[in-house]
């Protein structure tokens, strides 16, 4: 068979959404022929690196033209004409996340069209960004209406990677709230074995951070992820146990950078942080497995990609009640859960200086062990295949 994911961008630096189209596509690769199409402009250099076939059908305009809004939107106007061209095509359709030009363009095609398809909201329908945001949640209040609730409700299923990101999606929009909904879990892939020449790929990145232990931050640096909490409660850290250093890892996408490095300077623990930007390939999983603990503050999470990884390479993950799989991890016992507060952060990284070390290795085993009973892809992926080849069956007898 023969699946399409629509999405706004096929870019792995734009965060989890691709990653999990990857990982799932990957886990699925000898049930479905996988093929995606995205607005991302046709000459990136990524696009050179899929193994999957990418339909690049953007942008329509330059970075610095007076366009710049639709760019943010990922509008492009070839995407809706192509769809209608190819959607049957595929035996089914997956739309990855909402509030951009791809689920437009899904929702004025897909509904309908006798084609079975599929939402995954990716955490986008969270109360976070209605807290954060209220003027685009007034707004996003009339797309809900005309597109993405639409889009929703006459969909096959909309799927959820936790039972928490069903619960907290429920009442976020007025009006489409009898969608159906799918709870499938998430994760990802084990990651490669243990390689020299992971460590010293990265280590190569960051020479000033030589043989010092490490906490690791790996994840986009934005507002959400509360990078701001982690400088302030690393300083009390610091102090505690003065060979401890911090690597802040990921692509700074809303300029954050500089300030955050400002503070640093400014507490004293400058020359103890150490920013080498996006990560991948060997230098990530070097970066993984010589932390002694990964540092995830956000304030709100999905699933968060990144621990999972981080608990694949056995290591023990410090995060927030924010994160809709916290529950897993404190039951493995491969993590400590805190509040998304300054005082929840720092408690977070006082209860890891406290731990003996015998006890910090326990919990590297337990994290390990709990990648494998919750966040292994390969689960995710069977209850996914298994809930579309359901639904083209129930379409393929209404035909």
């Amino acid at each position: 068979m023969k699946i399409l994911h629509i999405i706004a961008s096929a870019d792995r630096r734009s965060g989890g959404p691709i990653e999990g189209v990857w990982n799932i596509s990957t886990a699925n690769a000898n049930h479905y022929i996988v093929e995606i199409v995205s607005a991302d402009g046709p000459d990136e250099a990524f696009l050179a690196d899929s193994p999957i076939k990418i339909f690049a059908l953007g942008p329509p305009v330059g970075p610095n033209s007076r366009f710049n809004l639709l760019n943010h939107y990922m509008y492009t106007p070839r995407l809706i004409p192509w769809l209608r061209r190819h959607a049957h095509e595929y035996d089914a359709v997956i739309v990855n996340g909402l509030w951009n030009f791809a689920s437009f363009a899904a929702s004025r095609v897909l509904p309908g069209s006798g084609v079975p398809y599929f939402v995954f909201p990716h955490g986008m329908l969270d109360p976070w960004f209605k807290q954060t945001y209220p003027l685009k949640h007034f707004f996003k209040q009339f797309f809900w209406w005309f597109v993405e609730g639409r889009l929703m409700r006459q969909s096959s299923s909309v799927i959820f990677t936790a039972e928490d990101e069903r619960i907290l999606a429920r009442g976020m929009f007025h009006g489409h709230s009898n969608y159906p909904e799918f709870v499938a879990g998430y994760g990802t892939k084990s990651p490669p074995p243990a390689q020299p020449e992971q460590t010293a790929t990265f280590k190569r990145l960051l020479p000033d951070l030589a043989d010092h232990r490490y906490l690791l931050y790996l994840s986009r640096i934005h507002r959400k992820k509360g990078c701001d909490l982690l400088i302030e409660a690393f300083a009390a850290a610091a102090q505690i146990d003065p060979e401890l250093h911090l690597v802040v890892a990921g692509p700074d996408q809303e300029g954050l950078g500089a300030g955050l490095r400002a503070r640093a300077s400014e507490l004293g623990i400058g020359n103890r942080l150490h920013w080498p930007g996006m990560l991948t390939g060997d230098a990530k999983w070097g970066a993984f497995r010589g932390a002694e603990a990964f540092v995830l503050p956000s304030h709100q999470e999905n699933f968060g990609i990144v621990l999972a990884e981080a608990m694949a390479c056995g290591i023990p993950v410090l995060t927030t009640h924010k994160v809709n799989i916290w529950r897993e991890i404190e039951v493995s016992g491969g993590g400590f859960i805190e509040t998304d507060d300054q005082a929840g952060i720092t408690a977070l990284l006082q209860r890891w200086l406290a731990l003996d070390p015998e006890f910090r290795l326990e919990m590297g085993r337990k994290a390990r062990d709990g990648f494998e009973t919750y966040f292994d892809i390969s689960e995710a992926a069977h209850k996914i295949a298994k809930l579309i080849d359901v639904k083209i069956a129930e379409a393929n007898a209404r035909t």
